[in-house]
């Protein structure tokens, strides 16, 4: 009798914030990879453009993999796929929404990649990958085309919700697909991974149709241009600024580089509806009175280079921000962009622009399902197992909380990090072993492990500058000839007095250590201490030291 294969569910990102998803099922020798998304950098993170999960266990096992099934087309799901597909030695076949491979292909197309075996899912599909059945159904998210996945297996089944909010009104009406989801949990659901980002919030989730009102409103009675900041994959909101401003009798341009390739994609495959006639280009407004115009731009998030950011400043190729216009913020900031995007705001304030933003109208909703929303889910899905995914600690502990309180025995939630495991056997579920986590720095044209010596010492350069000191020695009797010291990024730049002393405290560290005919190595290494010192006790500072000691 053939024994029955073990599934494992191996999250390799997702599990330490709210980005970079990525997780592996494996069940005997297929592997099947849902979601390759991307985080953006923290601040103690400079010169680092991208952070993307480390999947060297896929490309080690990639004779295995079957599959990628992109849940939906957000970057923190989708952005690390060009730099995986780029590591991978065979093509395989990548499975999403129409919406979602449109935007996917562009990204590809960025990176050069050709001829991607794309896959078009839709709700209710079905598809065969190994020893893995799977089932999509629709759900309702921040951008159309988003897909859970029923995955069954020999092992057991799994119910992946994606991102997710119930939504009773969408703006494109597709509903979640609450038969199919009612359906799997009859048929018995031995896990469910599920949305955490909003678990620790109470109540339900506002409909995206909320906004729409707000919106029109806000339009309407602009007395001038109104420029309206997005994502530009929130494709659902862009409907409705454009809905909005076609129904008060004004054109709508389109500026910035995600958004307006966002725009397009979305327009010809038919998920953003409005006529050729209703949107101009920027350099074509001139003759169109201000108050008949509405720009979708970039910048929610505070972005030194988007679009919005350089209309504030005047940078702007073809258009500027002025005292009277209207400015509307559609977007939560990202944790982290908060300071960012006060820093806009006080830029467009000071113009004498009127802003509104979430803390002083409905302008924006989250995408993801709130406290009863996820119990909802719970009690349609009723999982045997429940693990937390999509999220901080606090959120993926709040959903737990949640789980144990719609019934599921606390032995039967997992709260994992990046790099551990379950295994499922026979419906069963357990704590499987340890896998090699962690991230992947992209740094520039760079890919790979940066040194976190690098980090520290760029770190180190953004708070206490550098100080060089070249240290010149006779060659014959090793006495100093000559001390050069420069600095860059320290208050004591100008004063001499200090500059004077470094000078001393080099001469003096050479001349304490110059006995038995001592390497440059050691000399140069009793300069960097005796200045670290002299510096800390003098300013309290300790900027990066470089001593160059050499000979003449």
């Amino acid at each position: 009798m053939a024994k029955t294969p073990t599934l494992r569910i191996i999250p390799l990102g997702g599990l330490d914030g709210i980005g970079k998803n990525m997780t592996a099922f494996e069940c005997g020798d297929d592997m099947v990879l849902v979601d390759a998304g991307l985080m953006f950098p923290d601040d103690d993170q400079p010169g680092i453009d991208l952070v993307l999960p480390d999947y060297t266990y896929v490309l080690e096992n990639e004779e295995k993999l079957r599959g990628i099934v992109i849940t939906h087309g957000h970057e923190d799901h989708t952005g690390a796929l060009p730099y995986l597909l780029m590591d991978l030695t065979h093509k395989v076949p990548i499975f999403s929404s129409k919406l979602t491979l449109g935007m996917i292909e562009g990204k590809l197309a960025e990176h050069n990649i050709k001829s991607p075996k794309f896959r078009e899912v839709t709700d209710g599909s079905s598809v065969n990958l190994g020893c893995f059945s799977l089932q999509f159904f629709s759900m309702t998210h921040s951008i159309p085309g988003a897909l859970g996945i029923f995955l069954k297996t020999p092992a057991g089944t799994v119910l992946h919700t994606g991102d997710f909010k119930l939504d009773q009104t969408p703006i494109d009406g597709v509903r979640p697909n609450y038969n199919a989801i009612n359906r799997f949990g009859k048929q018995g659901v031995d896990l469910m991974l599920s949305d955490s980002t909003n678990a620790n919030f109470p109540g339900f989730t506002p409909s995206e149709a909320t906004v729409g009102a707000s919106l029109r409103h806000i339009i309407k009675n602009a007395p001038g241009r109104v420029f309206v900041a997005s994502f530009s994959s929130h494709i659902h909101r862009l409907q409705q600024v454009c809905d909005a401003a076609t129904a008060v009798g004004r054109k709508v341009v389109v500026t910035g580089r995600s958004m307006v390739t966002n725009t397009k994609i979305a327009r010809e495959l038919g998920y953003l509806k409005i006529a050729d006639e209703d949107i101009v280009d920027a350099f074509e407004i001139n003759d169109i009175p201000e108050d008949k115009i509405v720009v979708l731009c970039t910048g929610s998030q505070g972005e030194p280079l988007s679009a919005l950011a350089r209309m504030a400043n005047g940078e702007h190729k073809s258009l500027s921000i002025c005292e009277g216009d209207t400015v509307i913020i559609s977007a939560t900031p990202v944790p982290g962009n908060e300071k960012s995007v006060q820093g806009i705001i006080n830029s467009l304030s000071k113009i004498g622009c009127e802003v509104y933003d979430k803390t002083n109208a409905t302008v924006h909703v989250s995408g993801h399902a709130r406290q009863e929303e996820l119990k909802l889910m719970l009690a349609m899905v009723h999982p045997r197992n429940f693990m937390p995914v999509h999220g901080e600690a606090v959120h993926l502990r709040a959903h737990a909380k949640l789980a144990e309180g719609m019934g599921i025995p606390r032995d039967h939630i997992f709260i994992l990090d990046n790099g551990d495991s379950l295994q499922m056997r026979g419906g069963k579920v357990s704590l499987g072993p340890s896998y090699d986590s962690g991230i992947i720095y992209v740094d520039g044209l760079r890919i790979g492990d940066t040194d976190p010596v690098v980090l520290r010492d760029r770190q180190k350069l953004s708070q206490d500058g550098i100080v060089t000191c070249v240290v010149t020695l006779r060659s014959r009797s090793h006495k100093v000839a000559d001390v050069d010291v420069s600095s860059r990024g320290v208050s004591f730049a100008s004063d001499d007095e200090l500059l004077a002393g470094i000078e001393d405290t080099c001469r003096t560290a050479i001349d304490k250590n110059n006995q038995g005919s001592p390497s440059v190595d050691v000399l140069r290494k009793a300069v960097r201490n005796s200045l670290s010192n002299y510096l800390w006790s003098k300013t309290r500072t300790r900027p990066m030291i470089i001593p160059v000691v050499m000979e003449v």
